[in-house]
């Protein structure tokens, strides 16, 4: 994996230090800051490149589906390379922390997020959250002659053969929520098996990031692409006018967004400073700036016009701890059952 870096460094604003006045910032600074990223590639930028400016710790960073990530930090677990662990759904810092990868670290600046986005205990803390849902082309739903998809089930219909595109679970935390949602809809893991077994045929491609899919049904390419709503969203400004968003109506999943400290990681005040620094209002506003348009934890924070209102999606009552307890085992079990993950 490449190492990103941005250029350029200043020493700490006063600005920043009164924003984390108490916190971790208070430290002493360890030399650089490497961040393993989830989330879109140019957010992971922005991120960097505003918190260097801010705080003048050089920082670098990696960018990694979650699936990747946890895999990344279980195979460098006896010399970790990174410090934190931001974005992507909480369930793999959860997975992660079954196998003693992450630190708890509780954020002075965690008090801002409600208790439900956030591990009591310090686990992980939600930076953003966001709704899973279809990406639906309608010109190609037109041009096969079917109705817009409604529900999960709907997706099962032989005339979508070949025209479906989701990412693996192994290696994405879009597809792993998209599987574990089947589990609480069905009512069991056995069933979400055999939900993800019948709906094998219909899938054009497994990819290996949870967004890479919806430029393929904005190019036409697939009908539907299984995405978070947000990213979805992004597609449509981006100029895939033929594209629309789909919740189904049976209940859908979410995710938050979530952070963590990394265990033994090389520089650990650095990586609580990020933390912290992460949870203000003026860096969650940051997101809508490149795309981003998941809504932001902190309640102060800029709230893109873009953004999904999931509080009017039929959600799924879905259980973070459980997933995360259950990921590495399902995450084989598909592999075993349905679909090798992707090798490139």
């Amino acid at each position: 994996m490449i190492r990103r870096k941005v250029a350029g460094s200043v020493v700490l604003s006063g600005a920043l230090v009164a924003g984390l006045a108490g916190t971790a910032v208070a430290q002493e600074a360890e030399g650089e800051l490497v961040v393993l990223c989830t989330p879109q590639e140019q957010w992971c930028v922005r991120m960097v490149e505003e918190f260097q400016s801010q705080t003048g710790i050089p920082t670098s960073y990696v960018r990694m589906s979650s699936g990747e990530s946890l895999a990344r930090l279980r195979a460098g677990a006896e010399a970790p390379e990174f410090d934190v662990w931001w974005g992507g759904p909480a369930d793999g810092q959860i997975a992660a922390n079954e196998e003693g990868l992450i630190e708890p670290y509780i954020s002075p600046n965690a008090a801002v997020v409600a208790d439900e986005q956030k591990d009591a205990d310090g686990v992980w803390t939600g930076v953003y959250v966001g709704a899973l849902g279809l990406c639906v082309n309608t010109k190609v739903i037109e041009d096969l002659g079917l109705e817009m998809p409604e529900t999960w089930d709907d997706l099962l219909d032989p005339a979508y053969e070949d025209n479906i595109a989701m990412a693996h679970p192994a290696s994405s935390g879009t597809a792993y929520t998209t599987f574990y949602t089947q589990v609480l809809r069905l009512g069991s893991e056995e069933a979400a098996m055999e939900y993800a077994k019948a709906l094998h045929p219909n899938i054009l491609q497994y990819t290996k990031s949870g967004s890479a899919s919806g430029p393929m049904a904005g190019r036409g390419e697939i009908a539907v692409s299984i995405i978070f709503s947000h990213d979805c969203i992004a597609n449509i400004d981006e100029g895939f006018e033929d594209l629309a968003v789909v919740f189904p109506a049976d209940g859908t999943g979410y995710e938050i967004g979530a952070q963590a400290l990394i265990a033994n990681a090389p520089h650990p005040n650095n990586a609580k400073t990020w933390i912290d620094w992460a949870l203000q209002a003026d860096t969650q506003s940051i997101g809508p700036e490149v795309r981003a348009f998941q809504l932001p934890t902190n309640p102060e924070a800029e709230v893109s016009e873009f953004a999904v209102d999931i509080s009017q999606v039929n959600l799924v009552d879905y259980d973070f701890q459980a997933a995360g307890e259950a990921r590495t085992r399902l995450t084989q079990q598909f592999e075993d059952e349905v679909a090798a993950a992707p090798e490139e």
